[in-house]
């Protein structure tokens, strides 16, 4: 059986800008459509010339990529020839091999939003088309609000796709703009457009996930004909986002009928960079990684349950959808007070720990994690501070440094301009091979900023660990969680700090203590051991 080409077109740098909190760089642009690239996305949207001096300078000097560049701008305007139309200029002037081109199809939209008559419409799609097509260009057209006008007036939404059509569009895409719409409707409606003379071969789809239901509409939409499919890297998108792109293409590839019916530019070997991907962007936007997200995220192949860890020790397919590695994941087994022998096993297995089953190390440990946890402690989230642990029970844990002690100070005072700014200094002293070792630092950043007392410590404990400095100089704290809990006799402070190095492994560890300093330095020191360890360091 042949299988048909779905085509996947990305709109991360023009439709997931419009989130809420983002705006990308030039340069941050040129190293997503580089990922993107590299994933196999057939059609990268760079965002809207003209529209900012960003989006400008990026189609000015634009990447050099397999995937097609498109140029997002607007249909031409009532009153105005598409060659005389400034806007449609600025899209056209980009000299991508393609444009994409917002339009509209719904009649409420054509009075109310642009206050013309719906013949006016009409013209301005065919001719702002025409007009794409003769310069040489792919043209699409982005028929906003297209369900919603659908429903609320099938023949004259139609019209105004065949109008594009027929004027030569290449693709049309339709769009559920405010995201209201549910499958069965959707795939319904693409079956209409497909009996009204518009090939599914034409015809794409661009959700939004206002209901959560934008990667199930684009299914239903290819189910019903579709064959262009529009999305972001982690569903980036205006209000609730857009479909996510993150979850189709793992779908597409290895769910059916998806995956014996359709192939796409993305290979069985690219869709293992899928989680580097998705971790780059929000690598980015400077923000933590949604655990509980489909596929890639930190819990998406994390395992509790005793009863779970058995079977997944046994066979994986138990409470696995898929191999975690096929979208570059890996499995976990969490540590908690829930947990049993088969968990710890497990997770000591991942750690390249064996233990056989009966060792009484492994009751020590079991119970060590119960009265930490009562104490505040949580090694759910912590994995790195859990291996620590166990490898203390188990006689296992070599000791790199002392701490001998350890000061931070933040100081607040006015500077030359009479604000007022903070600086946080942290000294600490270790032991290192037997040579005491006093590092000094401020946590100012490049900006001039205070990063706080907690980046102070760190910058001063990772300033210099004599011969295992070298070790730990790709790596670097990416998240920060605090988090007052009662520990049973007085509330405690509870510190989560996420580290990655240059390897892209992440790594959680916890500290605990009536002093968030206190339990943020031993989260610290947690991070570094785990490091230390798994490149393999000789105490």
């Amino acid at each position: 059986m042949t299988k048909e080409r779905l085509y996947l077109f990305d709109t991360t740098l023009r439709d997931g800008q419009q989130t809420q909190g983002v705006q990308f760089s030039t340069s941050e642009k040129y190293r997503i459509a580089e990922v993107l690239d590299t994933l196999g996305i057939d059609y990268i949207e760079g965002g809207w010339p003209g529209a900012n001096p960003t989006d400008s300078e990026f189609f000015e000097k634009p990447p050099k990529t397999r995937a097609i560049l498109t140029a997002f701008g607007m249909t031409k305007r009532t009153g105005r020839s598409a060659e005389n139309d400034d806007v449609l200029a600025a899209v056209m002037n980009a000299n991508t091999p393609a444009v994409c081109l917002v339009g509209k199809s719904h009649e409420f939209h054509v009075k109310t939003a642009l206050g013309i008559t719906l013949e006016e419409n009409i013209e301005n799609l065919a001719a702002s088309f025409a007009y794409v097509v003769k310069e040489g260009r792919e043209a699409m057209f982005d028929a906003e609000h297209f369900f919603d006008g659908y429903k609320a007036n099938p023949a004259y939404t139609l019209e105004a796709l065949h109008a594009a059509y027929s004027a030569g569009a290449r693709w049309i895409v339709l769009c559920d703009t405010n995201g209201g719409t549910l499958p069965h409707e959707v795939g319904d409606i693409v079956k209409a457009v497909i009996a009204s003379g518009i090939p599914g071969d034409h015809i794409g789809i661009h959700t939004h996930n206002d209901t959560e239901n934008a990667v199930a509409n684009s299914l239903a939409a290819v189910l019903a004909g579709a064959r262009q499919i529009q999305g972001t890297l982690n569903g980036l998108g205006e209000r609730c986002g857009n479909a996510n792109l993150t979850t189709l293409i793992p779908t597409l590839l290895l769910k059916d009928p998806f995956a014996s019916s359709f192939t796409t530019g993305v290979t069985l070997e690219a869709l293992k960079g899928l989680r580097k991907a998705s971790r780059l962007l929000d690598d980015i936007l400077n923000r933590v990684p949604a655990k509980q997200a489909a596929f890639v995220g930190a819990s998406a192949f994390a395992h509790k349950a005793g009863l779970h860890a058995s079977a997944i020790a046994k066979d994986p397919t138990t409470y696995e959808h898929i191999d975690p590695t096929l979208v570059g994941n890996s499995r976990i087994v969490p540590m908690s007070n829930q947990a049993g022998q088969s968990n710890l096993r497990e997770r000591l297995l991942q750690a390249g720990l064996e233990v056989e089953k009966g060792d009484p190390a492994l009751s020590r440990i079991l119970d060590r994690i119960k009265e930490m946890e009562s104490r505040g402690y949580s090694y759910d989230t912590a994995q790195a501070s859990f291996e620590l642990l166990a490898r203390e029970e188990l006689g296992l844990l070599p000791s790199f440094f002392e701490v001998k002690r350890y000061r931070v100070t933040v100081e607040r005072r006015r500077n030359k301009r009479n604000k007022m700014v903070s600086l946080s200094e942290a000294v600490v002293v270790v032991k290192v091979n037997g040579e005491k070792v006093l590092n000094v630092s401020e946590s100012q950043g490049a900006d001039g900023k205070d990063r706080g007392p907690v980046n102070a410590l760190w910058r001063a404990l990772a300033k210099d660990l004599g011969p295992y400095q070298e070790l730990i100089e790709d790596m670097h704290l990416v998240d920060f969680k605090v988090r007052i809990t009662d520990g049973g006799t007085e509330a405690v402070t509870r510190v989560i700090i996420d580290s990655e190095d240059g390897q892209n492994r992440r790594w959680s560890t916890v500290g605990v203590s009536a002093n968030i300093v206190d339990a943020s330095f031993d989260a610290l020191v947690d991070a570094i051991n785990w490091k230390l360890i798994r490149d393999g360091a000789k105490a």
